[in-house]
């Protein structure tokens, strides 16, 4: 068992008859009153956010995890398979297991890292920051700056991000996969 000083960005613990991620975690210490932990937790199955309270030195049960580096391979329609980086051994997961978020992103041959719970998987991890390729945007017109504006650009993952105007197609873009947002273009 483990209590609120025990609270980091990341911890899956259980809550509520479920698994919940800390996102973000204030202790708050009031002049009047006890001091308690204001958390913005997410369902690790359902994806839901929730803000929630606990009393300071609440106990809760922290959840063991394991994570593996793994390359994604290829989608058949309806599983999405992955290969261990280290054992070769493959795995499939629905589109559900792999989260709605994650799937903007994943494009063959992407490391991964997988997150599981007693070989139960229950997370997918993306790379923070990832190059992709440019597939569909309006053409640049001479004269666009860097600071002009921005315009739609379909990525090779089906994906649409705002970019700025002077990206052309084929070119390869750097992108935070956590916000969804073009960082730079890619020499």
């Amino acid at each position: 068992m483990a209590n609120t000083s025990d609270f980091r960005n990341g911890l899956i613990f259980h809550h509520k008859n479920g698994l919940w991620k800390i996102i973000e975690f204030l202790h708050v210490k009031p002049g009047k009153g006890p001091a308690f932990v204001r958390t913005k937790l997410k369902n690790i199955k359902t994806g839901q956010i929730v803000d929630e309270t606990f009393r300071s030195g609440e106990k809760f049960e922290v959840v063991k995890i394991e994570a593996r580096d793994y390359n994604y391979l290829y989608n058949d329609g309806s599983f999405y398979t992955f290969m261990d980086s280290e054992t070769y051994e493959q795995i499939s997961l629905t589109k559900e297991q792999v989260g709605s978020d994650n799937l903007d992103f994943l494009v063959e041959n992407t490391e991964i890292t997988i997150a599981f719970n007693e070989s139960e998987p229950i997370e997918i991890r993306l790379p923070l920051h990832m190059n992709v390729k440019v597939i569909d945007t309006d053409p640049g017109e001479k004269g666009n700056t860097a600071q002009g504006g921005t315009k739609p650009a379909k990525i090779e993952s089906g994906a649409t991000l705002n970019v700025p105007l002077f990206i052309n197609i084929n070119d390869v873009i750097r992108v935070d996969t956590k916000e969804k947002k073009y960082i730079e273009r890619v020499k």
